[in-house]
């Protein structure tokens, strides 16, 4: 039995360090005393995860609770505390918001000062001590003495990173090769970064390189077996019922078991795409979606091919994936594509993406794999403007016209090698009142606290910011600053994490100035 006050003091240790490799070592120390039952649970608790989910409390009802006096000793284990949120989160039924109040006043009631600290927040989702998947995944990697690789992929391919755990420690290599690609169970999409140029993005390639258009649309993930189809959103969530038109689509293809990643998009009669909200608002149709679908057709266009048959072939290098995709979906479907290693005919290519209406171009390596919910150097997105997908980390009340409405964004990144949101900069520019009215809604429900002039929020909402460039800049901690930035729209179907981080920042800066901030 592991005391959760094990827990609560690893990860104060791994706050209190910015050094990656004694992250590791901590976080490794902590997993190799774990029994088998207290792995998962552990991992996903140091990840800021919840093996409940939501739990059904609220973050000024957590906070009421941690309130509680600690307990003077530490009792509670680690399996203690997830038998009790597990209670917690199943708590229903009338008078059960009380209820779940009362549980959980009871477990910070034996919770010690540390204790207590670690699961506010855990709760309300302001764990940053660092221990990102990342991180974690090197941890795991270096108490079960696997190899980070295999550990890595079996993550892509696990429910949650516990589950990944659970078998590096318990089976070791044999047991993270038994995770697979499976019908059903959508992965995270492979996500690209950012390259200035199709000149650069050809020679980061090596030479040769896919160019794909880049289209403002929304992404899919079909999964096929025989005559059931499912379509999963970015964020995983199915939304095969809002999209009836794919569905019937996916049931004509030759293969009988498929998984397909793509696009989904609103064209006008001319075949140039509508602006991404009147995509997103037939992806989030609930009701009535017959009658819109005959105002408002989707049609989508495939890029990459997963599994074919019985075979998943998310390990294969992308020209094999591009091969079966080919024999799997007709070219009407596919996303317009052109091989090439010539710099000229790229940059033609990437004029006509443009003249066609959408972003640019995605650039993709040959020979690279599908890399899971990460965001791999074997893909390198390429817009004619820079935008960056920011999380907002703060927003101070408005003046004149704007008074009582949270305007001036605080804008941040997260830094992987820390775990820690950077401020980039603010930015008021861009929002319509309809946004004013709908982000102070938004902002106020993730408020974590405030000072006079700014309320301080949980990491969640995405917008995509448009810049003219980045600078040098003493002001903010990551030594960058964005420059005329404003608000392009926010993003509903990413969450925090699969927001631009500042590997990606400092990309773009490197690219435009040749130079990286010390």
């Amino acid at each position: 039995m592991t005391l959760f006050l094990s827990l609560a003091e690893t990860s104060q240790r791994v706050a209190a360090t910015a050094a990656r490799l004694a992250k590791v070592r901590e976080l490794a120390a902590l997993l190799a005393q774990l029994s088998a039952n207290e792995i998962g649970i552990a991992v996903q608790y140091l990840s800021g995860e919840m093996p409940q989910g939501r739990i059904g409390v609220g973050p000024a009802a957590v906070r009421r609770a941690a309130a509680t006096a600690p307990a003077p000793e530490p009792t509670l284990s680690v399996t203690d505390v997830d038998e009790r949120l597990t209670a917690l989160a199943a708590t229903r039924g009338a008078g059960s918001a009380a209820a779940r109040a009362d549980r959980l006043r009871d477990l910070f009631a034996l919770a010690t000062g540390a204790e207590q600290r670690f699961l506010l927040q855990l709760l309300v989702g302001e764990l940053r001590q660092g221990a990102l998947e990342g991180v974690m995944l090197e941890a795991i990697a270096s108490a079960a003495q696997v190899p980070v690789a295999q550990v890595r992929r079996a993550a892509m391919y696990s429910r949650h990173l516990g589950a990944a755990a659970d078998a590096a420690m318990l089976g070791g290599a044999a047991a993270l090769s038994r995770f697979q690609l499976e019908l059903f169970v959508p992965v995270a999409p492979m996500l690209a970064q950012t390259a200035a140029d199709v000149g650069t993005a050809l020679r980061e390639l090596g030479g040769e390189a896919a160019f794909e258009w880049k289209m403002d649309g929304a992404r899919i993930q079909v999964h096929r077996s025989a005559a059931e189809v499912r379509i999963y959103t970015r964020g995983l969530n199915d939304v095969s019922a809002a999209l009836p038109e794919i569905v019937e689509l996916v049931r004509t293809l030759p293969a009988q078991a498929v998984i397909l990643d793509g696009e989904v998009i609103a064209l006008d009669a001319a075949g140039r795409p509508h602006p991404f909200q009147i995509t997103m608002r037939r992806v989030g149709r609930r009701l009535d979606v017959e009658a819109v679908r005959a105002g408002l057709p989707l049609k989508a266009f495939f890029f990459d091919c997963l599994r074919l048959e019985a075979q998943s072939i998310a390990d294969r290098p992308a020209h094999e994936r591009f091969a079966a995709l080919a024999t799997a979906v007709p070219p009407a479907s596919q996303m317009p594509r052109l091989v090439t290693g010539a710099e000229a005919a790229a940059r033609e290519y990437y004029e006509a993406a443009l003249a066609a209406g959408h972003e640019g171009l995605v650039a993709k390596s040959l020979i690279a794999p599908y890399e899971a919910g990460n965001r791999g150097a074997g893909w390198l997105k390429i817009k004619r403007a820079h935008t960056l997908d920011l999380v907002v980390l703060a927003a101070e009340w408005g003046h004149g016209r704007r008074s009582g409405k949270l305007s001036n964004l605080h804008l941040g990144a997260l830094d992987p090698a820390t775990g820690r949101y950077v401020m980039l900069g603010k930015t008021f520019k861009g929002l319509t009142d309809a946004m004013l009215e709908w982000q102070t809604r938004e902002f106020l429900q993730r408020e974590t606290h405030r000072d006079e002039w700014t309320v301080y929020l949980r990491p969640e909402l995405v917008v995509e910011i448009a810049f003219s460039d980045l600078q040098a800049s003493s002001r903010y901690p990551g030594g960058l600053a964005l420059r005329l930035a404003r608000v392009k729209r926010y993003r509903d179907d990413k969450s925090a994490a699969g927001a631009d981080t500042m590997e990606t920042v400092r990309r773009i800066y490197a690219a435009q100035s040749g130079a990286v901030p010390g």
